[in-house]
């Protein structure tokens, strides 16, 4: 079994990968240079509504329509909270640090004899539960705080936000948004806001490789405040290429950083990649054997991408330049052909219809020419384990 990724870019217009196994078809994704995927992708975008029936905001951030912002994809820090709530979030959190600093310094007082009263393990272990209490508490209070708030009351109009897309446009709606970002890498994922997200891939379910992939993220020192997953490509990757993915991020995030502060909204701080680097990011395994590519520009643009991904992988990528099309060769396109039909049908006559809207994709299974069992419910039964 032969398992191979095809990267079809001759054409300008539109490019198209696949993997194969054995000439058997298991993902195709595809890019047109008309419309260009904008999911992933991050803005510094300015708010033009806030809709309190909705409890969420309409951004402008540069794509065709106003993108659509729930409330519960915006970040606190986004906040403008009033002047007195201010001020009593940060007197708790004064106490907070006073108390945490009271903690810390050390027991002077001996008990009677010349001896400790306690031991200093026993002193040190009730001074960080007594700390670890002080900030769950505030933690609890400034939560709570913050959920009393509606949309209207906190953010304004004309606002700024540094925002990601989560879902592209269709049909009428415009794009959709949170400020909670997100980094994907080819073994992690850094979440550069969210600090209490993170952790291994559910996907992961043997307990080595989880314990091993925990000790190894614990060992990474995220910074405060970011939050890490490590994917499930990373399940049987080295703690080196763990490390070389994860300071690939986080220089990623450093320079969305320093864009954003010299940008004027709304405008593009970070475009996901082209579809060349998401396959190799997301679509390649160990298990593929090369990467086929009709292209200069995609070839050098994978080439070079795979060689500060994977260096060790990269003599698989290969140009490929016979005059039969790539797709032809390996009979990708009769497969591609079947798989955008609307209709399939099913060996008893009965045929899948498969049609999308703007909400979503219909599937009707429909039993047709299947009239070979003496029931309905039966006809039913057969139709449906065939679809």
């Amino acid at each position: 079994m032969t398992m191979r990724m095809l990267i079809d870019a001759a054409h300008a217009e539109e490019t198209r990968v696949v993997v194969v196994d054995d000439g058997q078809l298991l993902d195709f994704d595809f890019e047109s240079s008309t419309k260009r995927q904008i999911k992933g992708n991050i803005y510094l975008a300015k708010v033009i509504r806030v809709e309190p029936s909705l409890q969420a905001a309409f951004v402008e951030y540069g794509g065709n329509r106003h993108g659509f912002l729930p409330f519960s994809e915006i970040h606190p820090d986004y906040y403008q909270i009033p002047q007195a709530d201010r001020e009593m979030l940060e007197k708790l959190e004064r106490e907070a640090q006073a108390k945490a600093a009271a903690e810390a310094e050390p027991e002077q007082g001996n008990g009677a004899n010349g001896q400790a009263a306690e031991g200093p393990q026993s002193v040190t272990q009730d001074a960080e539960e007594e700390t670890a209490d002080v900030v769950d508490e505030l933690a609890r209070r400034r939560a709570r705080l913050l959920r009393s708030y509606k949309i209207q009351e906190v953010i304004k109009r004309r606002q700024i936000l540094l925002v990601q897309v989560v879902k592209e446009e269709r049909g009428t709606k415009g794009a959709a948004l949170t400020t909670y970002l997100s980094l994907a890498g080819r073994y992690c994922v850094l979440m550069p806001n969210t600090p209490r997200g993170g952790g291994i891939s559910r996907k992961i379910v043997n307990p080595d490789d989880r314990r091993r992939l925990k000790a190894i993220a614990a060992e990474l020192d995220v910074p405060q405040g970011m939050g890490l997953i490590i994917r499930t490509a990373g399940a049987e990757r080295s703690k080196a290429e763990i490390k070389r993915d994860y300071e690939y991020l986080l220089r990623l995030w450093n320079e969305i950083r320093e864009t954003t502060l010299k940008s004027i909204a709304p405008c593009l701080i970070h475009e996901e990649g082209d579809l060349v680097r998401r396959a190799l990011r997301d679509l390649y395994t160990r298990d593929i054997e090369e990467v086929l590519i009709e292209g200069e520009a995609a070839y050098r643009t994978a080439k070079r991408f795979m060689q500060m991904l994977m260096p060790s992988r990269a003599r698989q990528i290969k140009l490929y330049e016979d005059e039969v099309p790539l797709f032809y060769r390996y009979q990708v396109e009769e497969q591609l052909d079947k798989m955008y039909r609307p209709v399939v049908t099913l060996p008893s006559g009965g045929s899948i219809v498969i049609h999308t809207t703007e909400a979503l994709t219909a599937i009707d299974v429909n039993s047709g020419r299947s009239t070979r069992e003496r029931h309905i419910d039966e006809t039913a039964v057969k139709t449906n384990l065939e679809a």
